[in-house]
């Protein structure tokens, strides 16, 4: 497979006041279905805090091997339940940055 053909998702989170816990537990329950997923090849999760420990956002990290990959990862049902389940949970919308390789190893 080209690593051209390769799909980077970026997708940030930012949990509302005192949701962090809630956010951080539907975010660990995709990863083990995701990562079983034939097309998935990354699906790495980390948290950024800032200064007060407080304020806490989420991060994911993906690569899938090509769109189908991605297509198929966003019908499948662990998806769809943690996208009903976040969301109400959420400052703000998810940040998803959806990237093609330019240049990348």
């Amino acid at each position: 497979m080209n690593k051209m053909s390769k799909i980077v998702v970026f997708a940030g989170f930012y949990p509302k006041n005192k949701k962090n816990n809630e956010v951080k537990n539907i975010i660990l329950a995709m990863v083990n279905p995701t990562r079983a997923e034939e097309g998935n090849e990354i699906y790495n999760f980390y948290e950024a805090k800032k200064d007060d420990g407080k304020n806490i956002s989420f991060h994911l990290f993906e690569v899938y091997k090509d769109s189908a990959a991605l297509n198929l990862h966003r019908n499948t049902s662990h998806y769809q339940n943690y996208r009903s389940k976040i969301t109400d949970l959420l400052d703000r919308p998810i940040e998803v940055k959806v990237l093609t390789s330019v240049n990348s190893i």
